[in-house]
């Protein structure tokens, strides 16, 4: 059983969900973690050459494989991680979905599981908004939608970190100084670990 976990990650906040909802998937008996990554675009290279946190955090990712639709098409399950770009996922992963016309015509995803990651700099700058309209794409795919049930330890909580039903999330901070909390990782583990138990009782 394959779960996929596919993300972009730019200054790392990312990367540390992803890592933390691939310990989850392997923490499932039967579940085969793909980890894979999407390509940066051509605004952006600039961007990511003139910062040293950036070249360092690309450097960290550069034995991770690009994300393909074969690997889409053969996943059990599936995890999107993204940056909020105004309360919506990056152009990066949104140039991903859009290249899943293909296999939206052959049915491929449907019936999958779908789990969902993402950072945003600010307490109210997408937390909620960016898991929410990345759903849609899922819904047009027929996939099955995953969230974060308030069931999930730390998930009830006035603090100013992440931590949402339709995503798991972390704030970054306005500089992107901020690692994500204890509490955020522990919540993508529990999302991973979701993702991949469903999709092995849909397995039967």
């Amino acid at each position: 059983m394959k779960i996929l976990v596919v993300y972009y990650s730019m200054y790392g906040h990312v990367l540390r969900l992803a890592e933390a909802v691939a310990a989850g998937v392997q923490s499932v008996p039967g579940a085969e973690l793909v980890l894979r990554r999407v390509p940066d675009l051509p605004f952006n290279e600039a961007k990511v050459r003139e910062s040293k946190h950036a070249q360092e955090v690309l450097s960290r990712q550069k034995d991770i494989p690009y994300c393909s639709l074969d690997d889409l098409r053969s996943a059990d399950g599936v995890l999107f991680g993204t940056p909020t770009r105004f309360g919506n996922m990056c152009a990066q992963m949104k140039a991903l979905f859009d290249q899943m016309v293909e296999l939206w015509g052959q049915g491929a995803m449907e019936g999958k599981p779908a789990g969902l990651f993402v950072s945003t700099a600010t307490s109210h700058g997408g937390q909620e908004t960016t898991g929410y309209t990345m759903m849609v794409p899922l819904l047009h795919l027929g996939m099955l939608i995953v969230g974060v049930p308030y069931s999930t330890p730390g998930m009830l909580h006035t603090e100013g970190r992440g931590g949402t039903p339709y995503a798991a999330t972390t704030v970054a901070g306005g500089r992107n100084d901020l690692l994500p909390a204890a509490e955020d990782l522990e919540i993508a583990k529990a999302l991973g670990a979701r993702v991949a138990a469903i999709a092995a009782k849909l397995r039967g």
